[in-house]
């Protein structure tokens, strides 16, 4: 038999080409394409912050409005050690080319030749456009690629892959039976609470820290000029509501339940005045150096923005605020009072 001979799927695929009507083939057709141009499904969680981590390996995932775990395209590809594809779909068709090679193609399953050829187009929840594959798809590759190279059937040049494979396997078997066992036991409901234990643990520090110079002179100043106030770099006063201002753009997006925290364990005078800054209450090796990081990202969007309305929704977007915190009014105009 001739190797350009279709088998299989492709043989039936053929024929039955061959028994539709021309019209018929062209509205099969139509619906293909309205179906890769439709609306692209939203998102609703899932950050390029929050991967999927199995072992050492990070895969970008999000959950979309109907419910669907999908698995970022690039992700995947780096996850199975594979070279990026062409543009345009962020390497769908390497991953795609791969599964149709001869020694793996009739190891893949018709539902995972469709996920494969037809990713999933949606959007973020800050609103870029991103392509993925049902989180399933990604078991079901290892296990057909595993049962390849079990026949023989792999070429040499992808025996890498089948070696990542087999990592991801092992490593998703760990997850899941804990996940199985959290399940069945209840545990589940205790480990978000646990979760940000560990967090305030990572953060928040049992000692006190010593003074440092945390804060930036640029800091304060791009915040006087997006206040509409004159700053004068030889004056260390600032007006009052300044240290609302911070609470909300610094330490409520340092992590979830942070701040209140650190106003729990801050030291305090007789007359209920704290004795050291929030600062000095974060850890050296953890909640320092992030404060540090996000105070670097702060300053940069001051730069970029035109006013406080401006910064604040730049913030918001790339920097959001950690859990469900009441807003500060910021539309009050500032007239240089307590200065």
């Amino acid at each position: 038999m001739d190797d350009q001979t279709p088998v299989g799927r492709a043989k039936g695929g053929i024929a039955r080409s061959k028994s539709l009507s021309p019209e018929r083939r062209h509205e099969i057709a139509k619906i293909a394409a309205a179906k890769r141009h439709e609306r692209a499904i939203k998102a609703t969680h899932g950050s390029p912050d929050h991967p999927v981590h199995i072992g050492s390996l990070e895969i970008p995932c999000y959950v979309l409005e109907d419910g669907r775990r999908v698995l970022v395209q690039g992700g995947m590809l780096t996850a199975l050690d594979m070279k990026q594809g062409t543009a345009g779909r962020g390497g769908g068709d390497r991953i795609a080319k791969f599964t149709a090679t001869k020694g793996l193609s009739k190891f893949i399953s018709k539902d995972l030749e469709e996920m494969i050829k037809e990713p999933i187009k949606f959007v973020t929840p800050w609103g870029s456009t991103a392509y993925g594959y049902d989180a399933t798809a990604l078991t079901d590759l290892c296990d057909a690629v595993l049962a390849a190279r079990k026949e023989g059937a792999l070429h040499y040049q992808q025996e890498h892959i089948a070696a990542q494979c087999e990592v991801l396997v092992r490593g998703l078997a760990r997850v899941g039976i804990i996940a199985l066992v959290d399940e069945a036991t209840g545990y589940q409901r205790d480990r978000a609470a646990n979760a940000l234990a560990k967090i305030l643990e990572a953060f928040i520090a049992k000692e006190l820290q010593p003074w440092v110079k945390t804060f930036p002179n640029e800091y304060y100043q791009e915040m006087f000029r997006l206040r509409g106030l004159e700053y004068s770099p030889d004056s260390v006063k600032r007006p009052q509501y300044f240290g609302t201002l911070t609470n909300d753009v610094v330490y409520d997006r340092l992590a979830p339940g942070v701040r209140h925290e650190l106003k729990k364990v801050v030291p305090k005078r007789e007359d209920g005045r704290p004795k050291a800054t929030l600062a000095q209450m974060l850890t050296r090796n953890t909640g320092y150096p992030k404060l540090r990081e996000h105070l670097g990202a702060v300053v940069a969007t001051m730069r970029m923005s035109n006013d406080w309305h401006d910064f604040k929704a730049k913030l918001d977007k790339f920097y959001p605020r950690y859990g469900d915190l009441p807003l500060f009014d910021y539309a009050i105009e500032d007239d240089g009072k307590g200065l």
